[in-house]
Order: structure tokens, then sequence, then C-alpha cells
């Protein structure tokens, strides 16, 4: 083989190197901007469903078929360069309210099963998980979010109603730590 041949055949596999790099580059873009994106649980707002550091994957694409449901874990663009990962209790035109440790969607009660460890802790202080609140009508375009953690949560009692535009997708599985891998749902 002459030098001449080695070099073009060189030339011609570092083309097909660079091709495939920008293939691969392109496909991360595009998972990572409209499919799934990772996410890192900070604080306790979402325990004991959620932990502390949690890195979990939130899927994008869901929410371009259809809109919120409740009882999903959203997360969403609170503040500026800050997003919040809450669970979705009411959505457009539903009335939520919380009497008696008890919630409310439209007048009629909602066991909420995911609350259990939690309620547990809070029967022994002789308190309520959540204080009354309502009723509050989720407006078209938004969803009315809480934190699983009632006592230490910044959520839609606080914050309001949420815009459905503000979501960046739902969580559904927690991937990191390794021995905690498990569906959000």
């Amino acid at each position: 083989m002459s030098e001449e041949q080695t070099s073009s055949r060189g030339k011609k596999e570092a083309w097909e190197w660079i091709k495939a790099l920008a293939v691969a580059i392109a496909l991360a873009v595009l998972i990572r901007s409209f499919l799934f994106a990772p996410f890192i649980v900070e604080g306790e707002s979402m325990e004991t469903t959620l932990h502390n550091n949690e890195k979990l994957v939130v899927n994008k694409a869901v929410y371009l078929l259809r809109e919120p449901q409740r009882g999903e874990i959203v997360v969403f663009h609170a503040e500026a360069g800050r997003d919040y990962i809450k669970r979705v209790i009411g959505v457009p035109g539903d009335t939520v309210e919380m009497r008696d440790d008890t919630l409310y969607i439209n007048g009629k009660a909602v066991p909420e099963p995911y609350l259990e460890e939690n309620r547990e802790k809070v029967r022994e202080e002789d308190k309520p998980l959540t204080d009354d609140f309502g009723p509050v009508t989720v407006p078209e375009g938004q969803i009315f979010v809480l934190g699983d953690n009632r006592q230490n949560s910044h959520d839609s009692r606080a914050l309001g109603s949420i815009s459905i535009d503000s979501v960046v997708g739902r969580a559904e599985f927690v991937y990191w730590p390794l021995d905690q891998i498990r569906w959000t749902r």
C-alpha cells in the first residue's frame, strides 16, 4: 500500500469518526431537550416518597402529548434557576380543600395512601399532617401541587397554582443511589 493510499484511508476513517461523534452529540442534545432529563432532589419536601440527594429521571415527552394528572409527581420551574418537585393534587377546574387532615377535590374526600408514613409520625405529636386550607379553584392552564412532607413543603399553599407551561416533566424513576432504584409512581 502506498503512502498516499494510507493517508487517504486515515482521513476517511477520521471523517467517519467525526460524523459518528456529531450524530451522538445531536442525539444526546435532542433526548435531553425533549425526552428525558436528570434531576436531583434537594430538600425534604417530598419525604417519605423521595429523599434528599436522590437522583431521578424526568420524562419531558409525556406532557407533549397530554397535561399533568392528579397524583403524578412533577418537576416545574418555581423560581429563576430553581426547579421544584411536587405532587399534582388539582388539575384545571378542580376545587381543592383540606379539612381536618382530609383532602377534598370537588367536594369528595380523596385518599392519599402515599402519606401514611408521614401521618404515623404526626399522630405521635397529635398534630394534623396538613393544616386546613381552601377551597381553592384551580384556574385553566394551571395545576395545584403539594409536597408529600406537608409540614415542610413550599408548595401551592404558598406559591398559588402553578402554570402548566412551567412544568418540566413527570418524575419517572430514581436511579441513584443504586440500592434505591425504583419507580416514583
